[in-house]
């Protein structure tokens, strides 16, 4: 069902962005943006993981430079029956991680420099058995997918806001004015809202999945307290578009940026996982 509604989410996204396709450029803007979506999307597949590593700065790291990170994220990949993913190191004081690429077999794990400094291993393990949860699940690519959609609509919507400032004749346009001014008011709001109720289920998911991985709920639960707190003291230089792949809103301190968090709030997920049905030692 979760999986479901995500592709049902996914869907409207790509129904808004044919739609202000239309306002802007009638059939012909309906056309283009359906074939640019399709673009978008297969793009979005296949380099989502070099995309976010950019985007954060991240760069790999070696066995023989984290010994201990690579025996954890061993140890859990066999637990949750996955190879082996490619581990990184985000250079940010801020206690963070996140987790990408298409599918299993290409995906990537990443950790900060921070989040190394201030949890111990049981909490590591809790946090690196969510971000493989999501790879296993699959969840990174839709979430990505999702992003780069919603972020369309809203360059859709500013292109019909300078039309208008610009005084674009909008009679031969689908549905006229009204329907630019849709555009550019309610579809931005559609797709945050959309994205939002992606990437909040997911987490939900990710989190009850992650415990079982690691074996227990305590170290996750741990670590999301210490996340939070973390990131409201930290701040970290991050691409606002790239704040839905961590566990945690890196931008939770940013004042109004987190009053639209992808990110369900943390006592919520804390006492969610306190309800789960999970054994709490081995």
């Amino acid at each position: 069902m979760n999986n479901f509604r995500t592709w049902l989410l996914m869907g409207l996204l790509t129904v808004l962005f044919v739609f202000a396709g239309k306002v802007i450029g009638g059939n012909t803007g309906m056309m283009f943006m359906l074939v640019f979506s399709i673009i978008m999307n297969f793009s979005g597949y296949w380099w989502s993981d070099k995309i976010a590593i950019k985007m954060t700065g991240s760069r790999p790291v070696s066995e023989a430079e984290a010994p201990e990170l690579y025996a954890i994220v061993r140890n859990l990949s066999l637990r949750a029956g996955l190879p082996m993913p490619r581990v990184y190191i985000t250079p940010s004081e801020q206690p963070n991680a996140f987790a990408t690429g298409r599918n299993p077999d290409h995906a990537v794990v990443s950790v900060t420099e921070g989040l190394m400094q201030i949890l111990n291993r049981e909490e590591i393990e809790g946090v690196l058995g969510h971000e493989l949860a999501h790879v296993k699940n699959r969840d990174i690519l839709i979430g990505s997918m999702a992003a780069m959609m919603a972020g369309a609509i809203s360059v859709l919507a500013s292109i019909a806001r300078w039309g208008l400032i610009f005084g674009r004749d909008d009679e031969d346009s689908a549905f006229g004015l009204v329907g630019t001014i849709v555009t550019i008011i309610v579809m931005p709001i559609a797709a945050m809202l959309v994205q939002l109720a992606i990437s909040r289920s997911r987490e939900y998911g990710a989190d009850e999945a992650g415990a079982r991985i690691a074996g227990r709920p305590d170290g996750l639960i741990n670590a999301l307290l210490k996340l939070e707190r973390g990131a409201q003291a930290i701040p970290m230089n991050i691409n606002p578009a790239a704040s839905h792949m961590f566990i945690v809103n890196p931008l939770s301190g940013a004042g109004f940026a987190s009053l639209f968090s992808t990110h369900p709030p943390i006592a919520e997920r804390v006492a969610r996982l306190k309800r789960y049905n999970l054994p709490v030692s081995w």
